[in-house]
């Protein structure tokens, strides 16, 4: 800027000399008025100095305006961003100390466990008011594994009506309630559960009276405009159903509050048919005071459904689950590798023995089941003993099924609760 005005004086003082020398101004004339033009030069020079300073001051001054803006505005964003990370960092804290159920489980000191209100072989109370049975059993397996200590259960009897929403509301921590595993049933949504391992392959059957024309052969063709009765709330109301449409039949269902209900109303007379799982129908035909003289008949021999029965505990609790799924797994790894409630200690000190020799004649996999070297039951939040504490106090897999199944007539061997090995279907996934 002060170059450009002073460029533009000089050109008018050059003009203003050769106009002068064209009048014929004098030499001092000429001087004088030189003179006032250099001063007119350097006022012009000092204002445009000024302006220029002015104007550099009023930057400076913008410039540290803003620079003071923008630093208060990364404090504030700096305080605002620390106070978010202070507030996650602290949900995260809450969120850790919350933990899942089983911290809840393991502060009670107790399971709260679902079982039928009444099922034979699979949950009763005996003369002492004792819950007995293969799901009560699966009960004081979990309670042994996460809390040492297989009678700390408080047994939750349940109607298949009220067993799902027990789950959902946390009644109960799990239902061993001859609960069958369904795609419906396991997909997220208003259900909410997620299913364990299957304890028990189970199938639907019916049982009638010889009195009336059934015999083994029946068929679902023989239930066509017949009454049958059931507990509501099952995945049997919707197999007879769906079954006896199928071949266009039609019959008279009538839904009873639970098993015992229903063949109540069996006994008298109300339906012609019971139908549930065949565990049920067979516990049942084989304990029944009215069945006495043999006039129930079971039927078809090949069940009409599969009704693949476990455990069942909360959605989206992986912890939990995992507890749930590994002690069923120990039951019947330890089944398989010949560990029971009787020699568990004995071989937990031989594998210890094989391993201090040098490892010949060494089960790795026993060893890491009963909580030896290379034991995985820390990762699950348990106790190393925690398996060794099941298979003592409750069993290994065949002792829990002979233990209650066998009383009502149904064999572990050749049906698809045998070993894997013995043409079954139980099966656990190795312990390494």
């Amino acid at each position: 800027m002060k170059k450009s005005l002073l460029m533009r004086l000089l050109l008018a003082l050059s003009a203003l000399a050769m106009f002068a020398t064209a009048c014929g101004s004098t030499a001092s004339d000429l001087a004088e008025g030189a003179g006032d033009a250099a001063n007119d030069i350097a006022d012009a020079t000092g204002d445009a100095a000024d302006a220029v300073e002015d104007a550099v001051t009023d930057d400076d001054d913008t410039m540290e305006d803003d620079t003071t803006m923008d630093d208060d505005t990364m404090e504030d964003d700096t305080t605002m961003e620390d106070d978010t990370m202070e507030e996650a960092e602290e949900d995260s804290v809450d969120l850790a100390q919350s933990g899942g159920l089983l911290g809840t489980v393991q502060s009670r000191g107790e399971v709260n466990c679902g079982i039928p209100t009444s099922a034979v072989a699979f949950a009763q109370q005996n003369a002492n008011g004792e819950w007995e049975g293969f799901d009560v059993d699966y009960c004081h397996a979990v309670a042994a594994a996460v809390l040492g200590d297989r009678d700390a259960v408080n047994f939750v009897p349940l109607t298949a009506a009220e067993r799902f929403t027990a789950v959902q509301t946390g009644e109960v921590d799990l239902l061993m309630r001859t609960t069958t595993w369904t795609q419906g049933r396991d997909a997220s949504g208003d259900q909410a559960m997620d299913f364990g391992p299957t304890t028990f392959f189970d199938g639907q059957q019916l049982v009638g009276r010889r009195s009336l024309g059934f015999s083994e052969e029946s068929t679902l063709a023989d239930v066509d405009g017949t009454n049958v009765c059931t507990n509501a709330g099952t995945t049997t109301e919707k197999n007879i159903s769906d079954g006896v449409a199928a071949i266009g039949g039609s019959f008279n269902l009538i839904a009873a509050a639970d098993i015992p209900t229903a063949v109540e109303a069996f006994i008298a007379g109300q339906c012609d048919i019971f139908t549930s799982d065949g565990s049920a129908v067979a516990g049942e035909a084989a304990t029944n005071e009215d069945n006495a003289d043999g006039d129930w008949v079971v039927f078809p021999s090949t069940p009409i459904s599969k009704e693949p029965l476990g455990p069942v505990y909360p959605q989206n609790d992986s912890e939990w689950g995992d507890v749930i799924n590994w002690v069923v797994f120990a039951t019947i790894i330890a089944d398989e590798q010949g560990v029971t409630s009787e020699n568990v200690r004995d071989r937990l000190a031989e594998e210890e023995g094989f391993l201090a020799a040098g490892g010949e004649g060494l089960n790795a996999e026993v060893l890491r089941l009963l909580g030896g070297e290379g034991e995985l039951q820390g990762a699950l939040g348990l106790s190393p003993d925690a398996f060794l504490n099941v298979i003592e106090q409750v069993g290994n897999y065949d002792e829990i099924y002979n233990a209650s199944i066998p009383a009502i007539g149904l064999k572990r061997e050749g049906s698809a609760n045998a070993r894997w090995t013995e043409g079954g279907l139980i099966y656990a996934p190795p312990a390494r």
